[in-house]
């Protein structure tokens, strides 16, 4: 199993320091060992873990060479513009989830500011011929669409990780 993770890095809208909920990790790499698999972790860069955007080819060739391909909580971003090598997107006629808006409009509330530059569940929404499902705020949620695994937020690590072990059929 190759677990990508994003190197540090400082949000654009905020200012703040970005980069990954520990359980987004911890939660899918506990799954898999415990089911026996070697799991490595990678970033972008190597080294230290940040924000990166050559995650788009990567993961659409996993999926295009008929691999798992799993995205949880904000990295389904990366759903919204990757492609096909026929120029179609990767999430077309499929089924997903990601980060959910009451679970950005919670996050911004707490704060008491806007913390992402967009809200995944709008744009997923815009997009045509594919379907964006959101479960309860905060609650695990994954969907498996094919090779497509997607989660909905940092709680749906594990759920994810039990769809890929289902996936390769072990």
């Amino acid at each position: 199993m190759l677990i990508v993770a994003s190197n540090p890095a400082v949000s654009d809208v905020t200012g703040w320091p970005v980069g990954f909920w520990w359980s987004e990790l911890t939660h899918p790499w506990w799954e898999f060992t415990e089911h026996g698999y070697q799991v490595e972790i990678a970033s972008p860069d190597g080294g230290a873990l940040r924000g990166d955007s050559w995650v788009h080819r990567v993961l659409a060739a996993f999926y295009e060479a008929g691999k798992a391909t799993a995205v949880i909580c904000h990295a389904t971003a990366v759903l919204l513009t990757a492609r096909r090598p026929d120029g179609g997107l990767l999430v077309e006629g499929k089924t997903w989830t990601g980060f959910a808006n009451s679970e950005e409009q919670y996050a911004d509330d707490f704060v008491g500011r806007r913390i992402q530059p967009f809200w995944i569940e709008d744009e997923a929404r815009e997009l045509e011929d594919t379907n964006f499902i959101v479960h309860g705020r905060f609650r695990a949620h994954a969907l498996r669409d094919g090779n497509l695994i997607t989660g909905q937020q940092q709680y749906s690590g594990t759920a994810a990780a039990r769809l890929i072990i289902d996936a390769l059929g072990t």
